[in-house]
Formats: C-alpha cells, structure tokens, sequence
C-alpha cells in the first residue's frame, strides 16, 4: 500500500516553492500531485515558456491558458470542475485519480474522489474545506518511508499544515 505525504498551502506562489523544492531534492514528477482552485478560470500558474510541453499543458475554460514553470515539470496538468466547488487545476496522480472518476466524482464531489483515491473521509472533508478557502493540496505519494520523510520535512519548511495518509489505489501512469 502506498501512503502519501499531504499538505496544504496558502497561495500558489507557495505551492511552487513547494513542488521547486520536491523536484531539487530529486522527487519523480510522476510522484507529486497538485490540486488548486482556479479563480479565473485561464491563467499562468508559472510565467516560464520553455517547459515540457505537451504534458505541461492545460487548456482553460475560455482561452486556453498555457500552464508552465514549476508546474510543467508535473505530469498530468489539466483543468477540470469539480461540481459544487467549480474549476480546478490538477497535475499529477490526483489528476488522473479526478480525471477518471467522473460520475463518482459528480456524484460526492471532492470528498468522494478523495476518498475513492484510499484517503480517510476525515481528511477528505477537511482537504476538501481547505480548498474551498482557496488552499492548494500538494502530495507526494511513495511507498519509501524516507522519501515520505524527506516530503514531510520539505512541506514543513516551506510553512505548510501536513499529513500522512495511507492510499488503497492511486492510479500510476
């Protein structure tokens, strides 16, 4: 069973010193997801251009926002919406755990795809709150105990609340 290191942060400028930090200390791209409320819909998380495109790319509701910097280094960026909580930008195994539950995730929301992806509903609730305040989940999923460590140790000096928490099925690509 694989667990992942969970934390919330206050703003996306924190959100990519987070990710920044995880990639420097040689963290798999494939490993880290990241879940934010997309205020306006189309925007630049990251101002940087030259980044792994396709993969680093999402297209908005309206005009097609290219998604870049710190966050083109993820794998899996898209846009979606979550029914009751509106639009979102997902990268990484959170996105294609989202991605793929549609009617499940219609059906419960946030909380359901969160709990469909192995997290306790308790803390799906409290994830799901934290992001309707406009928090940004990030999570570092492995089944290494040192790498959840180095995760954890990384979130908090960043300034981040963080959890561990265990994942029945978190889907790989």
């Amino acid at each position: 069973m694989s667990k992942a290191v969970v934390c919330t942060v206050k703003s996306e400028r924190m959100a990519e010193e987070v990710v920044d930090r995880l990639r420097n200390a040689g963290f798999s791209s494939n490993d880290v997801s990241v879940l934010f409320p997309d205020r306006e819909s189309t925007r630049d998380f990251a101002h940087e251009k030259n980044t792994k495109a396709p993969e680093g790319a999402a297209a908005g509701a309206g005009t097609g926002a290219v998604l870049g910097g710190t966050l083109g280094w993820l794998v899996g960026i898209g846009a979606l919406a979550i029914p009751g909580l509106g639009p979102f930008v997902a990268a990484g195994p959170i996105m294609a755990a989202l991605g793929g539950m549609g009617a499940g995730a219609a059906v419960g929301g946030l909380t359901g795809a969160l709990v469909g992806m192995g997290i306790p509903e308790y803390e799906a609730k409290i994830y799901e709150g934290k992001l309707k305040e406009g928090n940004v989940l990030i999570a570092v999923h492995t089944e290494d105990s040192d790498e959840r460590t180095r995760a954890k140790q990384i979130f908090k000096d960043c300034g981040a609340d963080v959890d561990v928490t265990s994942e029945a099925n978190v889907p790989r690509r």
